[in-house]
């Protein structure tokens, strides 16, 4: 998993409330047996017109957010059922974090198992940040976890929350798994003193 420690982009508007999963990951795009080529569905009845051109309205169609790092998205953004594919999908078009303030749980969840940080912001501070980025030429931003702060373009530094376990692990480019795996030595030697004391498992 990429870490992520300091970030610089653009940083995308698309703040409609209730985004669900099947939005930003329609339901046809879930046969594949493995994670590829879900960047062509992320979005897609949205980022694309009937006759499958970009739909120049939709904001990563537009020049200035094409190449977009973070998603500025509105309330119970990720809500409906759990496919994890929609992460994945965020993550294959180069989004690396989501600023918003508040997400649906399961989805929060996958993005911090598969490396994209999800800030929660109070209504506010999502109201500074969303005025400036919704401009072409102030929507480059940079977020900072090590400090917790994202910085807008004026220089203006918006502190923001985060569990510790969660940031250590997105830091350290680490899911679940690796986690764990960096307690195998004292996994290994408590099984070993278990084992010793309880000889008849």
């Amino acid at each position: 998993m990429q870490p992520f420690d300091t970030v610089s982009g653009s940083a995308a508007p698309f703040l409609a409330a209730n985004i669900d999963t099947d939005v930003i990951m329609p339901k046809q795009f879930l046969k594949g047996i493995d994670r590829q080529g879900l960047d062509k569905g992320l979005f897609f009845d949205v980022r694309f017109l009937e006759s499958g051109a970009p739909n120049p309205a939709f904001i990563l169609n537009q020049s200035a957010w094409s190449d977009a790092a973070f998603l500025v998205v509105g309330p119970n953004f990720g809500c409906g059922s759990s496919r994890e594919h929609a992460v994945w999908g965020l993550k294959q078009v180069g989004i690396r974090a989501l600023i918003g303030t508040r997400f649906a749980g399961i989805f929060y969840d996958n993005c911090q198992r598969n490396g994209v940080l999800a800030i929660q912001l109070s209504e506010a501070q999502l109201k500074q940040v969303a005025g400036i980025v919704i401009y072409a030429e102030t929507a480059k931003i940079t977020v900072n976890l090590p400090e917790q702060t994202i910085q807008l373009s004026d220089g203006t530094k918006i502190p923001f929350e985060i569990d510790q376990l969660r940031k250590q692990s997105l830091l350290l480019g680490l899911d679940a798994i690796g986690t764990t795996l960096q307690r195998a030595e004292q996994i290994r030697s408590f099984e070993t003193q278990h084992l010793l004391e309880n000889p008849w498992l």
